[in-house]
């Protein structure tokens, strides 16, 4: 029969172990807290939303606890074998059903700490999806595209894809606007042509530095960067102070580029082909 002091010394362990494990479970709770409540403030959205996360770090402390006292006093370990192995199988069908939502929450956070974009951003997620970004919750990126949709991506997903920022440290872009000219077209007219009417638009801004003003460099590049089989293909580099006004910015020139060109007698490019009929004499008997 087992002495009535290892029983006591039990009991004080088994209260020692609860008092350690509600001191470490607080603490913990008190922390999530406020990393839960910082990262909610940057995101816009409710934190007590996120209160179960504070809630599972506490169960899971007590668990633990739990399994300490089953382990470490021998009449209950026999008991405490049957009793974790059944709730070890309803833990992983648990764990295995919050694998994604805990995943995206993470990302969520990360997002929120690293900030490859923040709300308003302009970006491009993969080879998909274009748009601005409108909200950013702990489980999902909400991007609003060019046609109003809205387009929900986890952030699990958007943080293994590859994402371009148009806004990230500065708005101004330097947008490509390429034209096609035929080869008995005067390409220097139609590089000045292109020039001047990049220049003329009002969403056309001066980027130069000082530097490069003093040296004379002209605010609109124009090059030809290519000669094809059917072209001479021509590029003016022009500058916009963001991504919408420069869409704005190309459409008009490329409308009033063709007219400019139409009237200096400038041709665009287009496939063209020479096809050789060979005459074959007629065979002599």
């Amino acid at each position: 029969m087992k002495p009535i002091g290892n029983y006591w010394s039990d009991i004080f362990f088994a209260i020692i172990v609860f008092v350690v494990a509600f001191i470490v479970a607080r603490l913990l709770r008190f922390v999530i807290g406020r990393l839960v409540k910082g990262a909610s403030t940057k995101l816009k959205v409710d934190p007590t939303k996120y209160n179960f996360l504070k809630n599972a770090v506490e169960f899971i402390v007590y668990i633990i606890a739990l399994i300490i006292i089953f382990n470490s006093i021998p009449k209950l370990k026999s008991y405490g074998t049957a009793l974790f192995a059944g709730a070890g199988v309803l833990a992983a069908i648990v764990g295995f059903a919050s694998q994604s939502a805990f995943s995206n929450i993470v990302s969520g956070i990360f997002i929120v700490i690293f900030r490859p974009f923040s709300v308003g951003d302009r970006v491009r997620v993969g080879q998909l999806y274009t748009g601005d970004v409108e909200d950013i919750t702990l489980r999902h990126t909400v991007i609003k595209d060019f046609e109003n949709r809205r387009i929900v991506i986890p952030n699990s997903v958007i943080n293994n894809e590859t994402i371009i920022n148009s806004t990230l440290a500065e708005e101004n872009l330097c947008f490509f606007i390429e034209i096609g000219i035929s080869f008995d077209s005067d390409v220097d007219q139609a590089m000045r042509i292109l020039q001047e009417e990049c220049m003329k638009h009002p969403d056309c801004i001066d980027n130069r530095t000082t530097e490069e003003i003093e040296s004379g460099e002209p605010q609109v590049i124009v090059r030809l960067i290519n000669i094809t089989e059917t072209a001479m293909q021509l590029r003016a580099y022009a500058w916009s102070k963001n991504p919408s006004t420069g869409f704005i910015l190309k459409c008009d020139v490329l409308k009033s580029m063709k007219l400019r060109f139409d009237d200096a007698g400038i041709s665009l490019a287009y496939p063209q082909r020479m096809i050789y009929i060979k005459d074959n004499a007629p065979l002599k008997n």
